[in-house]
C-alpha cells in the first residue's frame, strides 16, 4: 500500500516525503476531528470499575 502511494505521488524524493508527511498529518487530523468523536459514544470507556466500593459502601482496602 505504501509503495503504491509512493509511486502515485509526483516529484522527486524530497517532494514525495513532504507529501507523505502532509497526508499523514491530514489523516490524523480527520481522525481526531470527526471519526473519534463520532465513535466515542459507542465505546464502553465510561463504564470503569477501578476504585469501586464494596457492599459495605467502603473501599475494601480502606480501614
Amino acid at each position: 500500500m505504501y509503495a503504491a502511494l509512493w509511486r502515485l505521488l509526483p516529484g522527486p524524493r524530497w517532494a514525495r516525503t513532504v507529501q507523505c508527511l502532509v497526508l499523514f498529518a491530514l489523516v490524523v487530523w480527520v481522525l481526531f476531528e470527526w471519526v473519534f468523536p463520532a465513535v466515542s459514544p459507542l465505546l464502553p470507556f465510561t463504564e470503569n470499575t477501578v476504585g469501586a466500593a464494596g457492599p459495605t459502601g467502603r473501599a475494601p482496602w480502606s480501614a
